[in-house]
């Protein structure tokens, strides 16, 4: 990660983290190395020599390599990128009227896969980790719930009323957008890809979604 990159993860809506120089260095690397290789097959000499400190400096402010995944990359996630995750997609997404749900989810999915793209050495961590992290899912689920879910529910709902929603649970259909959106930017991102071809994918999920996998009549 550039420090152009860094910068904008430590700005982010006005917050700074406050940090040494040094704890910036290992901050940077650790987001490399973690991104690179996954938390499990990192260790903290690798980061220290990426850094460029010794070894020892990391083990002065950080117990073990889980303190340093929590105490630095932690606080970026829980005080400045998780928060501004949802509340800028708040703000782009859900505070504007759509015609359609359709039209509603293409705005979502690409608004989403241009906060991945920039932003994606710190959010490969996050997908990477969540799965073994709590602290990480409850960091999900608190801002997804203070900032998302009603604003979300209210459209599902507003789209019902006028008759191109199915009557399911808001939260169903809510469940199958998002898990739907987030296969593909797994797929698009962890797995395949510049393989893949993005703009067909997109589409094609987004018929998913509108039409699930059964054959029209």
């Amino acid at each position: 990660m550039d420090a152009k990159s860094l910068e904008e993860l430590l700005y982010i809506e006005g917050e700074q983290m406050k940090m040494s120089e040094k704890q910036r260095l290992i901050l940077n690397a650790a987001i490399e190395m973690f991104a690179e290789k996954g938390f499990a097959s990192t260790s903290t000499s690798e980061i220290a020599k990426k850094a460029g400190v010794a070894e020892g400096t990391i083990f002065r402010h950080y117990k073990t390599k889980k303190d340093l995944l929590l105490s630095i990359v932690m606080p970026t996630v829980t005080k400045v990128v998780a928060p501004a995750f949802a509340k800028n997609f708040s703000k782009e997404v859900f505070e504007q009227d759509y015609p359609s749900y359709e039209v509603f989810i293409r705005e979502m999915l690409n608004n989403r896969f241009e906060f991945v793209k920039k932003h994606f050495p710190v959010l490969k961590i996050f997908i990477q980790e969540a799965f073994y992290q709590e602290e990480f899912r409850n960091v999900y689920k608190q801002v997804f719930n203070e900032h998302v879910y009603d604003k979300f529910k209210h459209i599902i709902e507003h789209f019902q009323s006028t008759g191109e929603l199915r009557d399911l649970p808001a939260d169903t259909i809510i469940r199958t957008t998002i898990s739907s959106i987030i296969g593909l930017i797994i797929t698009r991102f962890l797995l395949m890809g510049e393989e893949m071809d993005e703009e067909l994918e997109k589409e094609r999920t987004i018929q998913f979604i509108l039409y699930g996998v059964k054959q029209k009549r």
